[in-house]
């Protein structure tokens, strides 16, 4: 299944796609409401499952039964727990060293925005950066866990997520990388929630990213560092996982900061990124 948002910023209403057909949930999940901890927590999905079988759940209409509707983040996410460094390639491209161990760092939930969303470079910046990358979400809570296996079994589903950073803040204002994270709009999410039985192998997803036509990251989960189970198992080790959090699994080559002339975002441009069965985005770029 994938579970999906529609309608105005703020007031989204969820609909899940069960093979070709996409079905409202908002008899389920209630009216201007998308998935998060609470609906996760409740066995949500196994719930959309059993009212999708029993036939409680009313069919939308139009192709992709949301035509013209805004598509909204499919997730209100809790925690936005990011891997730094996580592909050989990117490794390689920014000259930096292979982590002994992940690198780990934070986003804020309210940085999540739509997938077609505009995004909005900050005031005087010169170094927004792009990054496609595979987020996946928590659907059981997860306490210290030396089990890669229970950690899995913990992963409720897959989704794309758009790393937007700027290079600047994060990397010569001293301090953390939180600065260059967390602007507004830097993360935009979706099209969908992907269930974890969908994705039959997340070691072999390929990531695509282009600016304005040009393909400027193409690469595949197999060259993470560190996959996606080890990542689960070893952020349980310092903080409780919740239903809803997301986790960002790092992005493979190809961003400004590795290219020649580190080409920067500038108002106007058009990012597309996409990720093997989790779907595409687009975005116009504006200044704040």
């Amino acid at each position: 299944m994938k579970f999906l948002a529609y309608g105005p910023h703020g007031r989204e209403n969820a609909a899940v796609i069960d093979g070709d057909r996409t079905f409202d949930l908002r008899p389920l999940i209630g009216e201007g409401r998308v998935v998060d901890r609470g609906f996760l927590e409740s066995d949500g999905i196994a719930r959309t499952r059993a009212a999708l079988d029993a036939g409680e759940l009313f069919e939308l209409f139009g192709a992709g039964g949301i035509d013209g509707e805004r598509r909204g983040a499919p997730l209100a996410p809790g925690k936005i727990l990011c891997i730094g460094l996580n592909y050989r390639d990117h490794a390689a491209e920014t000259n930096a060293e292979i982590p002994a161990e992940p690198i780990v760092f934070m986003k804020a939930a309210d940085t999540v925005v739509g997938p077609d969303d505009d995004v909005l470079i900050p005031q005087e910046s010169t170094k927004t950066d792009w990054e496609v990358e595979l987020g996946v979400v928590i659907g059981q809570t997860l306490r210290r866990t030396d089990s890669e296996e229970e950690a899995m079994r913990a992963v409720a589903g897959y989704v794309l997520s758009h790393d937007v950073s700027e290079r600047e803040y994060q990397l010569e204002r001293g301090g953390t990388w939180d600065k260059g994270k967390n602007c507004e709009t830097f993360n935009p999410l979706g099209p969908w929630l992907v269930t974890a039985d969908e994705i039959e192998d997340v070691q072999s997803l390929g990531l695509r990213l282009s600016v304005n036509g040009e393909r400027r990251q193409d690469g595949t989960t197999a060259d993470q560092i560190f996959p996606v189970a080890h990542v689960v198992r070893y952020l349980s080790e310092f903080m409780t996982l919740y239903p809803g959090d997301i986790i960002n699994t790092g992005t493979p080559a190809g961003v400004a900061l590795g290219l020649p002339g580190n080409p920067y975002l500038r108002a106007g441009d058009v990012v597309e990124l996409e990720i093997d069965q989790l779907g595409a985005q687009r975005q116009t770029f504006r200044d704040a």
